[in-house]
């Protein structure tokens, strides 16, 4: 065989083992999409290139993974090296495809071989430059979408392990290091053991643990009616009153209240988190509801989620739980309008030129305000001293239509003395909860055979219609009402879920006169003017 002849025929098997196919993944919104992470290299040539639509993050990681190859006592390639991360249409952001990037470079250079058990397995992680894996984000979704498209197993930093594991059918292996990884892929894969967790342990572990208690307040016994009337039907709430009344104190207790998360809640709330990287380290499942509260110098954009890359922001975060919102006429006006869409759609789209991508926010908005700057407006026992005019000002800082999505409007007075210093034990969470728990009970048989609704907050006009049903004296005591406060359709479908609440509460089929008179009592805002 001549040498030309001869160099034809072998040269299709040389290039064929110098390229390499490794699987890693992206995430959109809260969705992962596996990506293919292809590593060619040649004799011809001296550059690095890396191509499919990566950002300025996965274009430096060459210089980690340099690093980090050197560090183990390998060589990086003086040769041309071509990365293509497929689809070549999708941006691709963040650091975690340095290890995968590195273990191809390694494969495409015949320093290291990939066994064929291990061809099907979605790698990815961040490299220090001595080597070490840094956690990543978004390892929850990642596996997920890996077990829903057949792969076997998933490599990634040891940080993240635990969230991963929680995919049933997934062998995931947490990995401390690049030397660490180069093992397992070598010999150590028959050996080294998955990561395994106890799905119901996990979820059942801490979900009933709560550092503050409705115990520890004194009085304001129809503050805490108010509370778990919105937390047995999911409903929004402001409380409004003046300095040291206790409204943030009562507002922090209102998750030890709430029912807890089901499996499916708790699994949503975390690839929320793992999304946008506020999972604790070596953390693997959210047990109890969020509850964030963002301070008032927030911008729209990190309060409803944006950015370059799509982030979820704190009406995200605060997804199956609880948003509340401090001293609320402080926020800047367009921070607090942003919020009106999502809380009927309990969603929020983000929109750019080339994509749109849905975050959920299914939140509880709990807000607190004072009643004027100087906080004594309507005060039983001090003197307001705001200028005329200042008063309706500073609460016309609230729009109407944000007032109109907010459920319950309680008006905070202060505790008295005799209360204060009273000592009686006040009624613990725990029994709060318990009516709560049944309440919930209700409305999820009710609502059994309707998708996305799950709590009374969330009913659409049909089912008000349906489900909410008014006797003769409720309905005449509603109408006057209406007509007498001037409250818009959509107050008035706010006070009939209200109704619908408290009638779960009491045990009852059928709405009646006092559970009606009482959602009315929740309006106060609208019955003082307040807001304009």
């Amino acid at each position: 065989m001549c040498p030309q002849h001869q160099q034809q025929t072998l040269m299709p098997v040389y290039l064929h083992a110098m390229f390499v196919k490794l699987f890693g993944s992206t995430v959109y919104g809260v969705e992962a999409i596996t990506i293919t992470i292809e590593v060619s290299w040649t004799s011809q040539g001296k550059e690095y290139c890396i191509v499919g639509l990566p950002d300025s993050a996965i274009k430096e990681s060459l210089q980690r993974v340099e690093s980090a190859i050197k560090t183990h006592g390998f060589e990086m390639p003086r040769t041309r090296i071509v990365i293509n991360l497929a689809p070549a249409d999708l941006r691709k952001s963040g650091t975690a495809f340095d290890l995968p990037i590195a273990v191809g470079i390694l494969a495409a250079s015949l320093q290291l071989e990939i066994p064929p058990v291990l061809e099907n397995f979605i790698i990815m992680g961040e490299l220090s430059l001595d080597g070490a894996l840094r956690p990543i984000k978004g390892a929850l979704p990642i596996a997920i979408q890996a077990h829903k498209e057949g792969l076997k197993g998933f490599i990634l930093p040891e940080g993240n392990a635990r969230e991963a594991a929680m995919v049933e059918g997934l062998q995931v292996y947490g990995m401390k290091s690049l030397k660490e990884v180069i093992d397992f892929i070598s010999r150590d894969h028959e050996s080294k053991p998955a990561v395994k967790i106890n799905l119901e342990e996990e979820f059942l572990h801490d979900s009933q643990q709560f550092e503050t208690d409705f115990a520890d307040v004194k009085g304001q016994e129809n503050i805490k009616r108010a509370l778990e009337i919105a937390a047995s039907g999911g409903h929004n709430v402001i409380l409004i009153g003046p300095p040291g009344a206790g409204k943030t104190m009562l507002a922090k207790r209102l998750p030890s209240i709430l029912p807890p998360l089901s499996l499916a809640e708790a699994l949503e709330s975390t690839k929320i988190h793992s999304v946008a990287g506020k999972l604790p380290e070596n953390a693997s499942l959210i047990t109890r509801r969020p509850f964030r509260s963002p301070h008032h110098t927030i911008s729209d954009v990190a309060l409803v989620g944006g950015g370059a890359s799509p982030q979820p922001g704190e009406i995200s975060l605060s997804h199956h739980g609880v948003l509340f919102l401090d001293e609320l006429p402080e926020f800047k006006r367009t921070v607090l309008e942003v919020m009106r869409q999502p809380m009927e759609e309990r969603k929020v789209t983000i929109s750019r030129a080339r994509m749109a991508i849905d975050f959920p926010a299914s939140f509880m908005l709990v807000a607190s305000m004072n009643p004027c700057p100087c906080g004594f407006y309507n005060h039983p026992e001090k003197q307001c001293s705001c200028p005329p005019g200042l008063v309706t000002k500073y609460l016309n800082k609230i729009s109407g239509p944000l007032l109109d999505r907010i459920d319950l409007h309680v008006e905070v007075t202060p505790v008295a003395f005799s209360q204060l210093s009273s000592l009686q034990p006040a009624e613990p969470s725990v029994s709060i909860r318990k009516r709560v728990i049944e309440a919930r009970a209700i409305q999820s048989a009710r609502f059994a055979s309707q998708d996305g609704i799950h709590a009374n907050a969330q009913m659409n006009a049909r089912e008000i219609r349906k489900i909410c049903a008014l006797e003769a004296d409720s309905h005449d005591l509603l109408k006057k009402a209406m007509e007498r406060l001037n409250l818009s359709a959509r107050a008035y479908d706010r006070i009939l879920k209200v109704s619908r609440t408290i009638a779960d509460l009491d045990g009852e089929d059928a709405i009646k006169t006092v559970h009606v008179a009482e959602a009315i009592h929740y309006r106060n805002l609208d019955r003082q003017g307040w807001g304009g």
